[in-house]
Protein backbone atom coordinates (compact mmCIF):
# COMPACT_ATOMS: atom_id res chain seq x y z
CA UNK A 1 0.00 0.00 0.00
CA UNK A 2 1.40 3.34 -1.04
CA UNK A 3 -0.71 6.08 0.46
CA UNK A 4 -0.97 9.53 -1.02
CA UNK A 5 -2.14 12.44 1.10
CA UNK A 6 -4.56 15.03 -0.23
CA UNK A 7 -6.91 17.64 1.15
CA UNK A 8 -10.50 16.46 1.42
CA UNK A 9 -11.51 19.68 -0.36
CA UNK A 10 -9.66 18.40 -3.46
CA UNK A 11 -11.59 15.10 -3.50
CA UNK A 12 -14.98 15.89 -1.94
CA UNK A 13 -16.47 12.65 -3.24
CA UNK A 14 -14.92 11.01 -0.14
CA UNK A 15 -16.82 13.21 2.33
CA UNK A 16 -19.80 10.83 2.61
CA UNK A 17 -17.69 7.78 3.52
CA UNK A 18 -15.54 9.81 5.89
CA UNK A 19 -18.60 11.29 7.61
CA UNK A 20 -20.06 7.80 8.07
CA UNK A 21 -16.79 6.57 9.62
CA UNK A 22 -16.54 9.56 11.96
CA UNK A 23 -20.13 9.32 13.15
CA UNK A 24 -19.78 5.59 13.83
CA UNK A 25 -16.51 6.13 15.72
CA UNK A 26 -17.33 9.17 17.87
CA UNK A 27 -21.08 9.41 18.37
CA UNK A 28 -20.64 8.30 22.02
CA UNK A 29 -18.57 11.43 22.69
CA UNK A 30 -20.60 13.80 20.53
CA UNK A 31 -24.19 12.53 20.37
CA UNK A 32 -25.38 15.30 18.05
CA UNK A 33 -22.99 13.97 15.38
CA UNK A 34 -24.78 12.98 12.18
CA UNK A 35 -23.63 12.30 8.64
CA UNK A 36 -25.39 15.27 7.02
CA UNK A 37 -23.89 17.75 9.50
CA UNK A 38 -20.43 16.22 9.05
CA UNK A 39 -20.64 16.58 5.27
CA UNK A 40 -21.70 20.21 5.70
CA UNK A 41 -18.78 20.80 8.08
CA UNK A 42 -16.31 19.13 5.72
CA UNK A 43 -17.42 21.56 2.99
CA UNK A 44 -15.94 24.38 5.12
CA UNK A 45 -12.52 22.68 5.24
CA UNK A 46 -10.73 24.61 2.51
CA UNK A 47 -7.38 22.86 2.26
CA UNK A 48 -3.72 23.52 3.04
CA UNK A 49 -2.63 26.36 5.31
CA UNK A 50 -6.10 27.07 6.69
CA UNK A 51 -8.11 26.09 9.74
CA UNK A 52 -10.36 24.12 9.51
CA UNK A 53 -8.92 21.54 7.17
CA UNK A 54 -8.99 17.79 6.71
CA UNK A 55 -6.21 15.70 5.22
CA UNK A 56 -7.04 12.25 3.90
CA UNK A 57 -4.95 9.25 2.92
CA UNK A 58 -5.81 7.39 -0.27
CA UNK A 59 -4.56 4.22 -1.94
CA UNK A 60 -5.37 5.01 -5.56
CA UNK A 61 -8.96 6.20 -5.00
CA UNK A 62 -9.64 4.12 -1.88
CA UNK A 63 -10.07 6.07 1.36
CA UNK A 64 -7.73 4.86 4.11
CA UNK A 65 -7.94 7.49 6.84
CA UNK A 66 -8.04 11.13 7.84
CA UNK A 67 -6.99 13.81 10.29
CA UNK A 68 -8.35 17.32 10.81
CA UNK A 69 -6.96 20.59 12.12
CA UNK A 70 -9.71 22.55 13.89
CA UNK A 71 -10.04 25.73 15.92
CA UNK A 72 -12.38 23.98 18.39
CA UNK A 73 -13.10 20.28 18.64
CA UNK A 74 -15.65 19.84 21.43
CA UNK A 75 -18.07 22.30 23.00
CA UNK A 76 -17.09 21.13 26.49
CA UNK A 77 -13.35 21.86 26.01
CA UNK A 78 -13.02 25.44 24.76
CA UNK A 79 -10.02 26.34 26.96
CA UNK A 80 -7.58 24.82 24.44
CA UNK A 81 -7.04 25.55 20.76
CA UNK A 82 -6.25 24.64 18.00
CA UNK A 83 -6.86 20.90 17.77
CA UNK A 84 -5.57 17.88 15.93
CA UNK A 85 -8.92 16.14 15.58
CA UNK A 86 -10.67 13.14 14.13
CA UNK A 87 -7.63 10.97 13.47
CA UNK A 88 -9.19 7.93 11.87
CA UNK A 89 -7.65 4.96 10.07
CA UNK A 90 -9.94 2.32 8.64
CA UNK A 91 -9.55 -0.99 10.51
CA UNK A 92 -7.88 -2.82 7.61
CA UNK A 93 -5.09 -0.19 7.49
CA UNK A 94 -4.35 0.05 11.21
CA UNK A 95 -0.89 -0.92 12.38
CA UNK A 96 0.72 0.15 9.10
CA UNK A 97 2.09 3.51 10.28
CA UNK A 98 -0.65 5.42 8.50
CA UNK A 99 -1.93 7.00 11.72
CA UNK A 100 1.57 8.17 12.63
CA UNK A 101 2.00 9.72 9.19
CA UNK A 102 -1.34 11.52 9.40
CA UNK A 103 -0.41 12.94 12.84
CA UNK A 104 2.99 14.09 11.55
CA UNK A 105 1.47 15.75 8.50
CA UNK A 106 -1.09 17.57 10.66
CA UNK A 107 1.72 18.74 12.97
CA UNK A 108 3.60 20.00 9.90
CA UNK A 109 0.63 22.10 8.79
CA UNK A 110 0.31 23.51 12.32
CA UNK A 111 4.04 24.30 12.35
CA UNK A 112 3.81 26.11 9.01
CA UNK A 113 0.85 28.10 10.34
CA UNK A 114 2.98 29.29 13.26
CA UNK A 115 1.02 27.36 15.89
CA UNK A 116 3.11 26.96 19.05
CA UNK A 117 0.91 24.39 20.85
CA UNK A 118 -1.42 21.88 19.25
CA UNK A 119 -4.00 19.97 21.29
CA UNK A 120 -6.00 16.78 21.01
CA UNK A 121 -8.20 14.72 23.25
CA UNK A 122 -8.40 10.96 23.38
CA UNK A 123 -10.16 8.32 25.40
CA UNK A 124 -7.89 5.30 25.27
CA UNK A 125 -5.13 6.13 22.77
CA UNK A 126 -2.84 8.09 25.12
CA UNK A 127 0.12 5.71 24.70
CA UNK A 128 -0.01 6.05 20.90
CA UNK A 129 0.27 9.84 21.14
CA UNK A 130 2.87 9.78 23.96
CA UNK A 131 5.15 7.74 21.68
CA UNK A 132 4.87 10.61 19.18
CA UNK A 133 5.93 13.21 21.76
CA UNK A 134 2.52 14.38 22.97
CA UNK A 135 2.11 15.06 26.69
CA UNK A 136 -0.87 14.92 29.04
CA UNK A 137 -2.38 18.31 29.89
CA UNK A 138 -5.70 17.56 31.60
CA UNK A 139 -8.30 14.90 32.24
CA UNK A 140 -11.86 15.79 31.28
CA UNK A 141 -15.23 14.09 31.40
CA UNK A 142 -17.12 14.12 28.11
CA UNK A 143 -20.57 12.55 28.36
CA UNK A 144 -19.39 10.24 31.14
CA UNK A 145 -16.32 9.24 29.11
CA UNK A 146 -12.98 10.08 30.72
CA UNK A 147 -10.70 11.70 28.12
CA UNK A 148 -7.17 13.05 28.22
CA UNK A 149 -6.31 16.42 26.69
CA UNK A 150 -2.78 16.29 25.27
CA UNK A 151 -0.48 18.81 23.60
CA UNK A 152 2.67 19.05 21.52
CA UNK A 153 4.86 21.72 20.00
CA UNK A 154 4.27 21.08 16.28
CA UNK A 155 7.29 20.00 14.25
CA UNK A 156 8.17 20.44 10.63
CA UNK A 157 7.88 17.28 8.59
CA UNK A 158 11.30 16.33 7.32
CA UNK A 159 11.46 15.20 3.72
CA UNK A 160 12.81 11.69 3.29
Amino acid sequence: MMARYVWLSEVPQHAQQLAEWHVAEWTSLIPAFNVADMITEFATHDGDMKIPTTLIALDQDELLGSVSLLENDHDDIRAYSPWLASLYVRPASRGTGLGIELVRRCEDVAYRLGIERLYLYTAGQESFYRKLGWRDVATVSLRAVCATVMDVAPRRLMAA
